[in-house]
């Protein structure tokens, strides 16, 4: 069985208007709910509420993507994400030691790469709810849409895998802090 990862992906620029920090395109990335353990997700608002609500965590910036793409990966490639990611544990987190973090790096590598099972190149999305038993995950895939008659284009390739469609409405200019 192949080796994959997820690494970010910007398709356009929206992520650097979103989130507080985007996420540069190409770091591998993990979920980063992590981030988000005892908030009051409640009280969060704009990009803080959107990096909850659809951001991914790329591990070297601790920015955030919208989306991430499958991608074939070594075990090097892994191991060193491990090592990234403890390191930004300890010095971002405060985890109180190396061999603590290291396992929490390796149960955060090893959830991202349990959501690489499709073919590389596939994207994924998340959609994150706060609910009263906790944090609920959705991801979604999307794929190119197998069609001879069209070129594929960023806005007519999509096909969506995954649970029925978010009812939430963003507002990306209000997100973004600008007035309509």
């Amino acid at each position: 069985m192949a080796l994959k990862l997820p690494r970010t992906i910007r398709l356009d620029p929206s992520d650097t208007f979103v989130y507080s920090r985007a996420a540069e395109p190409g770091e591998w990335a993990v979920t980063g709910t992590f981030l988000f353990f005892g908030a009051d997700v409640a009280r969060l608002s704009g990009k803080q509420r959107q990096a909850f609500r659809a951001g991914f965590l790329g591990i070297d910036s601790f920015g955030w993507s919208t989306l991430v793409v499958v991608t074939d990966a070594t075990v090097h490639d892994r191991a060193a994400a491990v090592d990234r990611l403890a390191e930004q544990l300890v010095v971002r987190c405060g985890a109180p030691d190396t061999e603590t973090a290291r396992a929490a790096a390796e149960e955060e590598i090893e959830f991202a790469q349990s959501l690489c099972d499709h073919p590389p190149n596939t994207l994924i999305a998340v959609n994150r709810t706060s609910e009263q038993a906790g944090t609920r995950e959705c991801f979604r895939t999307l794929h190119r849409k197998a069609s001879r008659l069209e070129p594929a284009t960023a806005f007519r390739f999509v096909e969506i895998d995954g649970e029925e469609e978010s009812t939430e409405k963003f507002d990306l200019l209000a997100l973004a802090g600008r007035q309509k």
